[in-house]
């Protein structure tokens, strides 16, 4: 694994949280498990990069991948700005105009950061229900 992430689980009715705090390794990548499954449709990812020291390379790379390793980002982590909170709202698609849906996930996740420097940090959170 490189680099670190710190998980956090928050429930609150029907809305779930997984709050991933991510550091990451001399190559600038985080490659991280979470650890409990998770179950539902992906609402919202946010990314809120750190600021100052541990402020990200701009335009760095965050992936999350199911057991099936696809991406359930859908590519909306690419090119992240280091500078301010982003959200997306992930779906797939296929391919035709409309025939977008939300990301449903049954599985282990894992994060993968690229391109963020040495040592630099941010927050990943995956609304779902």
């Amino acid at each position: 694994m490189a680099g670190t992430n710190t998980i956090t689980y928050d429930e609150v009715g029907v809305i779930k949280k997984a709050i991933m705090t991510w550091v990451s390794d001399a190559s600038g990548d985080v490659d991280s498990t979470l650890t409990k499954k998770l179950n539902g449709q992906i609402l919202r990812a946010v990314h809120v990069p750190d600021s100052g020291g541990t402020q990200p390379t701009n335009a760095y790379d965050v992936t999350i991948e199911d057991t099936d390793e696809l991406d359930i980002l859908d590519g909306t982590g690419a090119n992240i700005s280091n500078s301010a909170a982003s959200q997306f709202c992930p779906s797939v698609t296929d391919g035709s105009a409309g025939n977008q849906a939300p990301c449903v996930v049954c599985s282990t996740l894992e994060l993968k950061v690229a391109n963020a420097g040495n040592a630099k940090g941010g927050k990943v959170i995956l609304y779902m229900r």
